[in-house]
């Protein structure tokens, strides 16, 4: 639960046209290469993805699991694996002393001596056609839960207490283009950047320490994953970042 606790600030919020996922990356460099390097958001099928928090070795092998599991139903069924059912599987004991002493399930590993938990807790986000978008998060005792808007990492108790007073039935995922009652709506990913504005240790957040992404639904029916370019983030990061009058008047009240 301490490396938890102590990783990058990661936030998953539920809107009515979709989820969004992001996370603040601790390793940072020039030298990395992003295309084939991540450390917070990691696609588990065609309408799935998830955020990690914690021991990222430990997620890798639980995110091969997952990805495994999507794919071992979609050729079974034909069809995309249900959100709830992919978080269960790894969550559950899976019916057998072998299964959980296999390494893949992680209620499991909280039952049998000289094991160790999975350091690491997930925000799972994705559609499916039997409740829509879903968000869920799962935590080392295997417990999961499914949830409007939810934080994991670093002053993830403050980032509860913005979404708690900020998140409003039938928010949207897109950026509003046209004022609306005199002021620019309030929406998803606006949400989202505030609350890493507040929860990470740096006054200018931008890309370089960000991970971005959503599920969402094309007009055309179709169910699409989408990792923001950096150039959104800085957008999205730099409207969100209070500017110095508006940090005096907040003072002042």
């Amino acid at each position: 639960m301490e490396a938890i606790n102590l990783a990058g600030s990661t936030v998953g919020v539920l809107a009515e046209d979709g989820v969004i996922l992001a996370g603040e990356k601790k390793t940072t460099s020039k030298l990395l290469d992003q295309a084939k390097q991540h450390e917070k958001l990691f696609q588990l099928d065609d309408t799935m993805f998830c955020a990690v928090a914690g021991i990222t070795s430990d997620a890798n092998i639980l995110i091969n699991r997952l990805r495994l599991t999507a794919q071992q139903h979609a050729y079974s069924f034909s069809e995309c694996m249900p959100v709830e059912q992919l978080v269960t599987s790894i969550c559950d004991l899976g019916g057998s002393v072998r299964g959980a002493l296999g390494g893949d399930y992680k209620q499991g590993y909280t039952q049998f001596g000289g094991l160790r938990p999975f350091g690491v807790s997930f925000l799972v986000a994705g559609y499916d056609t039997h409740h829509g978008f879903q968000l869920y998060h799962t935590d080392p005792s295997g417990n999961f839960s499914g949830w409007k808007s939810y934080a994991i990492g670093v002053n993830n108790n403050t980032a509860m207490q913005i979404m708690r007073q900020d998140w409003k039935p039938g928010m949207k995922l897109q950026e509003a283009l046209e004022p609306r009652h005199g002021k620019l709506s309030f929406w998803l990913r606006e949400l989202t950047a505030k609350v890493l504005v507040k929860t990470m240790d740096t006054a200018s957040p931008t890309a370089e320490r960000l991970e971005f992404g959503i599920v969402y639904k094309t007009p055309e029916g179709q169910v699409k994953l989408r990792m923001l370019k950096d150039a959104e983030i800085n957008k999205l990061m730099a409207d969100a970042t209070p500017k110095e009058g508006e940090e005096a008047a907040a003072s002042a009240s």
